[in-house]
């Protein structure tokens, strides 16, 4: 199995994360290990938990991280954090690392589905144990909730119609492949509309996968889960790939450094104080010798936050 994913925003990360040698860091997505490897090179007596809920990509990473013996690998998902923690024994950490979305892997890996450039079954798990498919999304869910989520997890303008269009050819046959749930992007989306921009299939693949994955559901909560386990002065670094993604993240580190309930022309008396302090007041962007070096780079965005003394 040959697991290759090029570590995004790797130096920027590393730096804003100001590892301790004997700290506890969590790497939520372990994805590669280009993350966890540099981050083990910088403990001393410190630990590093590897969660990720790809098999795959833990088997490939325990291989390239062989060299150190102070990391515990988890097969789960990062949003169980705090359950992680207690049954690694653990208490509070000195920092953690989300890098969210599908990895280089995922994406090439033409039996897992993820790619609409390689036809294949219409799988898109992460974590192969997991019981929906992408196959059951298509051949299962309603128009409306087709079209729901192609236009909330896709942002796509032809969500209603590519939904329409889905229903009509499943009811002919199922839908197996991804060559097949592309043809049908492309009968949908007028042929003018195809000529510019991505590639037709781009959004709808994204926003099932998404679905699939339930990738957006409970991300903001984990934060708050994961800075709550937090020693003062520890950091979160997350990285993120699309708007819907970023804005959670966004909006979740607002509510933990401004959590006031209060109305903003009175005093507060809610007694709610901020838990973090946001570091990267604007998003940290690859730049453009990492996008010509690895382009899937161009749409990442890294956000930091610290957790306040108290």
């Amino acid at each position: 199995m040959d697991f290759k994913h090029e570590s995004v925003l790797l130096q920027e990360t590393i730096e804003y994360l100001e590892i301790k040698p004997d700290g506890i860091y969590v790497d939520g997505t372990l994805g590669g290990g280009g993350h966890s490897y540099e981050i083990l090179r910088r403990l001393d007596k410190g630990k590093l938990i590897a969660i990720d809920r790809d098999m795959d990509a833990i088997k490939a990473a325990s291989i390239r991280l062989k060299d150190f013996n102070n990391t515990t690998y988890i097969h789960d998902n990062y949003k169980n954090i705090k359950d992680i923690l207690k049954k690694c024994g653990i208490e509070s950490i000195d920092g953690a690392l989300l890098d969210l979305g599908v990895s280089s892997y995922q994406l090439d890996e033409a039996q897992r589905g993820f790619s609409y450039m390689h036809d294949a079954p219409l799988d898109m798990r992460m974590d192969k144990e997991s019981d929906i498919t992408a196959e059951y999304v298509v051949n299962n869910y309603s128009e409306d909730e087709i079209a729901k989520v192609i236009s909330d997890y896709g942002e796509e303008l032809w969500a209603k119609r590519i939904a329409k269009f889905i229903v009509e050819e499943r009811r002919r046959k199922p839908i197996k492949t991804t060559f097949e749930l592309v043809d049908i992007i492309k009968k949908a989306i007028p042929a003018s509309k195809r000529r510019t921009g991505p590639h037709p299939a781009k959004r709808t693949f994204q926003a099932i996968r998404i679905e699939v994955n339930e990738e957006l559901k409970g991300l903001g909560d984990a934060i708050a889960d994961f800075v709550d386990v937090m020693n003062p002065g520890g950091r979160i670094a997350i990285i993120t790939f699309h708007s819907l993604e970023d804005r959670i993240v966004k909006n979740a580190y607002k509510k933990l450094e401004d959590p006031c309930t209060c109305p903003k022309n009175l005093p507060c008396t809610c007694g709610k104080k901020p838990v973090i302090k946001i570091i990267t007041k604007k998003p940290i962007v690859p730049s453009e010798v990492e996008i010509k070096v690895n382009p899937r780079s161009r749409s990442a965005k890294l956000r930091v936050a610290e957790k306040l003394l108290f």
